[in-house]
């Protein structure tokens, strides 16, 4: 290898290196930025860290910003790593694209470019006709997959769908008589929260309310944001005294019903009422609602419901993954299902999933599997 090459390759683990460090820093928003994307960044002149920051919350300085404010004049001629094309559009805050650009900065190493419609190479576009190198991209699939809802929202106006379950070794989730408190430990219980806390919506459905009257609210260190919580009641059966009503934070119910009375005990509560049209097998249009949740500008949807809902949402082909908390327990066949879908007769007609984690959480496991595409089954 000549020395040229040499060079290459100590520049490339370095912009690797400095890659990793801006997405830690992202993931210090993991809980806070909704609905923005999380993003970190990194400031490198002559080999040195001058500045780092991250994107705290909405409407507040993004990470570019917070970086180059660290920095201050040690600023002009660095290395930028972002984890996120810098955005070139005013909205809540000035273009970061400007702010590299005025501080003078020399190049800019992005993990992924960014699939807002406002932005999506517009930003580099400024930066080159500024003069501004810039490399990418670098580490994209991390960066992607620490904003999974974002990109989907932007590409497809829908959120990242991510199913809860906690089951029995056997796959059940309740006794016969409903009774499921608890068949997962504290740890697992726990590591939910932290999958509440960096959602966008809480959603469930009103069988699961009127059984179990959760708060569906977050309880985690470190969490200053409460996610919308979601409710689908077709009928409106569920009454305006629940818990998930009684909590700090938004609600939002979705029904089918016209019941005026009803609605208007839970709007005296604070809670919003939308009309959703019902889908062909009954129940309500749920892409209809993960429409509506994109247009509220949901990221992620954290669903916790029971195995008719989680059914539904699977055989819609709406659910994007599914994290199962496995107890090493067994149930017995009259317990309930894990999920609820139509008998089939063959083989080649079972839902498929793919297994991209297994996590031990406690004494449970943490099974994340993502359906597979019809397209995609043998």
């Amino acid at each position: 290898m000549n020395e040229h090459a040499d060079s290459d390759a100590s520049q490339s683990e370095r912009d690797m290196r400095h890659m990793r460090r801006a997405l830690e820093l992202a993931a210090r928003g993991l809980y806070t930025t909704d609905p923005n994307p999380r993003v970190g960044c990194v400031l490198v002149r002559d080999g040195r860290v001058v500045g780092e920051g991250w994107h705290q919350r909405a409407g507040e300085a993004h990470a570019e910003v917070h970086a180059l404010a660290a920095a201050g004049e040690s600023a002009r001629g660095a290395t930028a790593y972002v984890t996120l094309e810098p955005c070139a559009h005013t909205g809540r805050t000035p273009p970061c694209v400007q702010a590299l650009i005025g501080a003078g900065v020399g190049r800019v190493v992005y993990a992924s470019a960014d699939p807002n419609p406002l932005v999506n190479g517009a930003g580099l576009a400024a930066l080159r006709a500024a003069g501004i190198d810039t490399v990418g991209e670098l580490l994209a699939a991390e960066a992607r997959a620490l904003n999974q809802g974002f990109f989907k929202r932007m590409r497809t106006g829908l959120p990242w769908v991510r199913v809860k379950l906690g089951a029995s070794l056997d796959g059940r989730t309740a006794l016969a008589n409903g009774a499921s408190r608890w068949i997962t430990g504290p740890a697992a219980r726990q590591d939910a929260q932290r999958f509440r806390a960096r959602s966008s919506v809480v959603l469930s459905g009103s069988g699961t309310v009127l059984a179990d009257d959760p708060a569906l609210n977050v309880r985690v260190e470190g969490a200053t944001r409460q996610p919308l919580r979601v409710l689908l009641d077709s009928e409106l059966r569920v009454p305006p005294k629940a818990r998930m009503f009684d909590r700090e934070g938004p609600a939002l119910v979705f029904t089918a019903s016209l019941d005026g009375a009803r609605r208007e005990e839970l709007t005296r509560r604070g809670v919003r009422v939308e009309t959703v049209a019902r889908a062909a097998a009954g129940g309500l249009d749920l892409a209809a609602v993960l429409r509506r949740l994109g247009e509220l500008e949901a990221n992620e949807i954290w669903v916790e419901a029971g195995a008719r809902l989680a059914g539904a949402l699977l055989q819609s082909r709406l659910v994007d993954e599914f994290i199962v908390y496995l107890a090493p327990s067994l149930l017995g066949p009259a317990a309930r299902a894990l999920v609820e879908l139509p008998e089939i007769s063959q083989l080649e007609q079972r839902m498929r999933l793919d297994f991209s984690e297994c996590t031990p959480v406690g004494p449970d496991l943490r099974l994340t599997a993502v359906p597979v595409a019809p397209a995609a089954r043998v």
